[in-house]
């Protein structure tokens, strides 16, 4: 009955506070996206927020999250974020495009996407909606679709978020950095961006999509991001979540492959007091490639959950997925990874493994890989394990004079060397590889 009452409440906060919110949109309610945001709202207030007796989500108590009343961000006075701020959380190294979203909300002075080529629309949802709507409505109305209340209320309450679309044929040679930041000093803030990327035929994009926080109160970030890679397009979207201890975060990826196209997902989470990705992925024609690469390091009470799903929906297809954890103090990771092979997939190339280390006896994961294969010639395996590390090796590295720390060091590094060591751009990796040992609290090698 308490999560009832948490649900009815949560539900009644925010369909209290859309009519507010819809006031504040500012010409947003003369788009198209009018119609799916009154559609959203009308599920929110018919469907439910998961529970742990949904099969997807029995890992996972989002009760902490229901019980705050989060504020959209167009109804706040922003948080003060200054150039200094940007300056201390982007990644670094290496020449990208910059755009800046407080708490999902575009802003143009401190972002940098001058001397974009010709033929590629890098820009914020909120500006592409008012002005070229014609190339976003068509795919924006083909994902659209809702599995949950997260979903929904997405929908209905989001104003801004990355918008990238490239033409036939068009490469991106320098990165786009789209960073996040998040919270606010006077208010639990509800921040909704909504990110479509777009790939053209025969196009290349990188895109880091990089999720910080600018406060220490609660808040929560719920985002949908979609993303269609047409005909051998190369489409590599990093994620690195970096957010408040005390922050929740949601995030549903949904992806349509074309053709002869290559998707590679990076799915790396340090912080969050509560995260769930959703990462979709539907490959829908032959020789598509699908490389989802992911790694999560928790520690105190943080709760970590990934559900993948790889749909080969047509024949001559390969998809690889690699995903490794590392719990520490009372934490809790959560690993469901499903892979379907539809009847029509044959010759399809499947690979997924999930790996955890456990850095103390109070720490938890539950994982849970799965096969669903109706084809009959297909070659696929997954699996999944968990344990402490290798005190065979530790003895080994400790007998050559190596200090304890450092040697429990060594063995991190080389067991987030399969994710790590992918990712294409150098800089980021050494930046990476940091955070993972100052989040951990441990000497960095």
């Amino acid at each position: 009955m308490a999560i009832k009452k948490e649900i009815d409440s949560a539900k009644e906060w925010y369909l209290n506070g859309f009519e507010e919110f819809k006031s504040k949109l500012n010409g947003q309610t003369k788009t198209f996206f009018t119609e799916l945001r009154n559609d959203a709202i009308d599920q929110l207030g018919k469907i439910n927020f998961p529970t742990s007796k949904d099969e997807e989500w029995k890992y996972t108590n989002v009760s902490p999250l229901l019980k705050n009343n989060f504020i959209p961000a167009n109804l706040i006075n922003h948080s003060i974020v200054d150039s200094t701020a940007v300056d201390s959380k982007i990644f670094k190294g290496f020449d990208s495009y910059l755009l800046v979203f407080v708490n999902g909300v575009y802003d143009s002075n401190l972002s940098n996407i001058a001397e974009l080529p010709e033929g590629i629309v890098v820009d914020s949802f909120n500006n592409v909606l008012k002005t070229k709507p014609e190339l976003i409505e068509k795919h924006v109305r083909a994902f659209s679709k809702t599995n949950n209340a997260f979903d929904a209320l997405n929908t209905a309450f989001t104003t801004d978020g990355l918008v990238v679309i490239l033409s036939e044929g068009k490469i991106l040679e320098k990165p786009i950095q789209a960073l996040y930041l998040n919270g606010n000093n006077e208010n639990t803030v509800l921040s909704s961006p909504r990110n479509l990327i777009v790939a053209g035929k025969n196009s290349q994009v990188s895109i880091i999509a990089n999720y910080q926080a600018v406060s220490e109160n609660p808040y929560f970030s719920n985002i949908t991001t979609e993303v269609f890679a047409d005909e051998s397009s190369v489409v590599d979207l990093y994620k690195i979540q970096n957010e408040s201890m005390k922050a929740f975060h949601i995030e549903r990826v949904e992806t349509y492959q074309n053709k002869k196209s290559v998707f590679s997902h990076y799915n790396i989470s340090f912080g969050g007091r509560l995260v769930r990705n959703d990462i979709n992925t539907k490959l829908d024609d032959e020789f598509i490639e699908t490389h989802y690469y992911g790694l999560y390091l928790g520690s105190k009470d943080q709760h970590i959950d990934n559900h993948t799903y790889m749909d080969h929906a047509k024949p001559n297809c390969e998809s690889n997925e690699i995903y490794k954890g590392i719990l520490d103090d009372s934490s809790r990771g959560v690993f469901n990874g499903k892979i379907m092979v539809r009847k029509d997939a044959q010759k399809t190339n499947a690979y997924q493994s999930n790996k955890t280390v456990l850095l103390s006896k109070e720490a938890k994961i539950d994982t849970k890989p799965q096969l669903e294969i109706y084809a009959d010639d297909v070659k696929c395996s997954h699996g999944a394990t968990v344990g402490h590390l290798d005190d065979t090796a530790y003895f080994y590295i400790r007998s050559r004079g190596i200090p304890a720390d450092l040697a429990k060091s060594i063995l991190i590094r080389a067991f987030v060397s399969d994710v790590v060591e992918t990712l294409k751009i150098e800089e980021l990796r050494e930046q990476i590889n940091h955070l993972i040992f100052e989040h951990l609290h441990r000497v960095e090698i």
